[in-house]
């Protein structure tokens, strides 16, 4: 077939598949790069993505990085592995993570996953059959919404309080609950609000979720990094109560992002979940899935069991120090609020107040304009759900962050709203 004179194709891009693509976290960072001025001899300050490895304070314990050689080298890991991962890594995250539950976790409980976002991926397409919906907390790593908009699963919104601490809006939840709702999703320690929820809180949601017979989906990706009066306490210790998808990667404790090594765990003494047939679903998906490196699922068990405390506490400091001097610099700019010092992960959310700055529409012409004038990119709050909000990545050097609050404290001065 011809048309115009040219030949005609029976394929074409199809633009409006996922339009959430274009409000990702890497789309918006993108978009926001490419306004930097490339003639600015300053370096860039990245302060809107959460990768803390390529600054030298963050780099990975030598122990992690000999496991991986070890397995590399060892040629016992060149094959494809296993769907649900190899059993010796399996077990060592079973092992891993039943140190903190009042139970102890099979290997058959856990799934390998190529980092946490192919966790999320499995677990919503194992949930998503026909008319259900699920539950995600605003704001919230937007990931969940795009992909579930890609599967045809209904997104609801229940809301977080950020004068609580973030915590879950309760009622929010029940009154949003219908006989499709299948499950709600909580990140702790949250991302993107760097909060930490207690015990009581964290139970307070399990009893909710069996009230309403829903499961909970719990990221905890960033589990264990807290530096506030709030210990982590995992979703999984209230899986007696309701049934707990637990979701993690050793991509942020461990600062290795780039591995792709998560996991997805079943934290359901009572089999709920074996039951009802999702266990038989999140299986059948891995089935059609990609696998993650056999030479990393080698080295997990070297990784997870031999870690010394003094890594971890190394970063914990770290990331303390870093979080007060972001809450600390925040506070010198009258344009920007941030109602909670962060206690966990490794960002915070900010509030702009545009009623004191001239020549800035919203929150992403902040960012736009911020990334222009002072090489300065942050993540505009439109990407997590909270326009006119700010997502500040404060997991870098101290002197990048100092270096970068000052940038936009000058911004901020400079359009300011004369008086």
């Amino acid at each position: 077939m011809e048309e115009n004179g040219e030949k005609r194709w029976n394929f074409w891009g199809m633009g409006k598949l996922n339009p959430q693509s274009k409000t990702s976290i890497r789309g918006l960072l993108m978009k926001i790069w490419g306004s930097v001025n490339k003639d600015d001899p300053r370096p860039l300050l990245p302060l809107g993505h959460g990768d803390p490895s390529p600054f030298p304070c963050f780099r990975t314990t030598p122990l992690a990085e000999d496991a991986v050689v070890d397995a590399l080298r060892s040629a016992k890991f060149n094959s494809y592995p296993p769907t649900s991962g190899l059993q010796p890594a399996r077990r060592a995250i079973a092992d891993y993570l039943s140190r903190d539950l009042p139970y102890t976790l099979s290997p058959d409980d856990v799934f390998l996953t190529i980092g946490c976002i192919q966790a999320i991926e499995v677990t919503l397409r194992a949930l998503a059959r026909l008319d259900a919906n699920i539950l995600l907390p605003r704001p919230c790593f937007p990931f969940y919404d795009s992909f579930a908009s890609s599967i045809n699963l209904e997104v609801r919104y229940f809301d977080l309080n950020p004068e609580k601490g973030w915590e879950v809006d309760i009622e929010s939840v029940e009154a949003l609950t219908d006989e499709n709702t299948v499950a709600m999703v909580i990140i702790n320690p949250g991302n993107p609000c760097g909060s930490v929820y207690t015990y009581q809180h964290l139970k307070e949601i399990a009893e909710a979720a069996r009230k309403l017979g829903i499961l909970v989906v719990t990221d905890e990706v960033y589990h264990h990094l807290t530096f506030g009066p709030n210990p982590f306490v995992p979703m999984g210790v209230f899986g007696s109560i309701a049934p707990v998808i637990t979701l993690g990667s050793i991509s942020k404790r461990w600062l290795v992002p780039g591995w792709r090594l998560g996991w997805l765990v079943i934290s359901d003494p009572n089999g709920i979940l074996r039951k009802s047939g999702i266990v038989e679903c999140i299986t059948d998906c891995l089935n059609m899935t990609s696998d993650p490196p056999t030479f990393i699922q080698g080295a997990v068990p070297q990784i997870l069991e031999k870690t010394g405390e003094d890594f971890f506490s190394k970063t914990i400091d770290i990331l303390r120090e870093v979080a007060r001097i972001c809450y600390e610099r925040i506070q010198e700019i009258p344009c920007i609020t941030c109602p909670n010092k962060p206690e966990g992960s490794m960002f915070v959310m900010a509030k702009l107040n545009l009623s004191l700055l001239e020549d800035i529409n919203d929150d992403l012409d902040f960012c736009l304009k911020l990334a222009k004038e002072e090489s300065v990119v942050v993540l505009p709050g439109v990407a997590v759900g909270m326009k006119n909000w700010l997502r500040i990545t404060f997991a870098v050097e101290p002197s990048v962050l100092e270096d970068g609050f000052g940038r936009m404290k000058a911004f901020c001065e400079r359009h300011a709203k004369k008086q």
